[in-house]
């Protein structure tokens, strides 16, 4: 732990996803809170809006349901009444736009952890992001970036393990990663979590596609092969998002005019 302890810092460094909640609901208060803080967060142009549900069956039995959306549609309404049109290519403020809801998403988790909620960031949002626009009749322009189960916690459940500082932090250059560096950066990842059961507990080892033989038991199954065989497998196509954001009014790859 640095020498610069102090309760913003153990909010951070104790983070875990959560999912498993109580039937406490939280406040009016306590949403709005969550969302004030996330709005403080670095921005571009506030290029964001958060959708928040408290119905129906939600992931984990959570209370609360945030979708952080990248908001295009304001900013073309506020642009409009200044007598100005969108001239920035959907690519560039698409990118701007999900720096903007990334990082209000993350200002609203810890806000939650500080005020004693838990949460659990959904990243696979944008892949059914048509019918959220369903749900919550999304006018064109926005797209649905993370949602973000929330509550108070019903379990209390370790840190998970994060790779070494010497694998992220690089300073003035980017350096050889040699195997040493690598195979203790992947040894801290797998030994973290296989100690944890992880993958066990949580019946998560992905399946392999194909014919192939998984020679893998849960005793040797970290988090190492687990990323490996989600990037190695998952989303080769990217006609499915790039459908996605067109069903959201963003034509990212248009065809070339004839």
């Amino acid at each position: 732990m640095s020498e610069y302890s102090n309760y913003v810092l153990e909010t951070m460094l104790n983070h875990k996803s959560i999912r498993s909640y109580s039937d406490r609901s939280p406040s009016d208060e306590t949403v709005e809170t969550v969302v004030r803080a996330g709005q403080q967060a670095p921005f571009v142009s506030q290029l964001y809006s958060v959708l928040l549900t408290r119905k129906g069956s939600l992931p984990f039995g959570a209370p609360l349901l945030f979708t952080i959306c990248v908001d295009i549609h304001k900013l073309e309404k506020v642009m409009e009444e200044r007598e100005w049109q969108l001239e920035t290519n959907e690519i560039s403020i698409l990118l701007f736009g999900i720096e903007d809801a990334a990082l209000m998403a993350e200002n609203m988790v810890i806000a939650g952890e500080s005020m004693g909620l838990g949460s659990c960031f959904l990243g696979e949002a944008p892949y059914y992001a048509e019918k959220i626009v369903e749900n919550y009749d999304l006018p064109e322009k926005v797209f649905p970036l993370v949602q973000l189960a929330m509550g108070y916690p019903d379990e209390d459940k370790p840190t998970r393990p994060r790779y070494p500082l010497d694998f992220v932090l690089f300073e003035e250059e980017y350096p050889d990663l040699d195997d040493d560096r690598l195979y203790r950066a992947m040894e801290k990842m797998d030994e973290g979590y296989m100690n944890q059961d992880y993958y066990e507990e949580n019946d998560a080892k992905i399946p392999l596609q194909g014919n192939q033989e998984d020679e893998h038991t849960y005793e040797s199954y970290g988090w190492t092969e687990h990323i490996s065989r989600k990037w190695g497998q998952w989303h080769k196509d990217p006609a499915e998002i790039l459908e996605q954001f067109k069903k959201c009014g963003f034509d990212v790859c248009p065809e070339e005019e004839q």
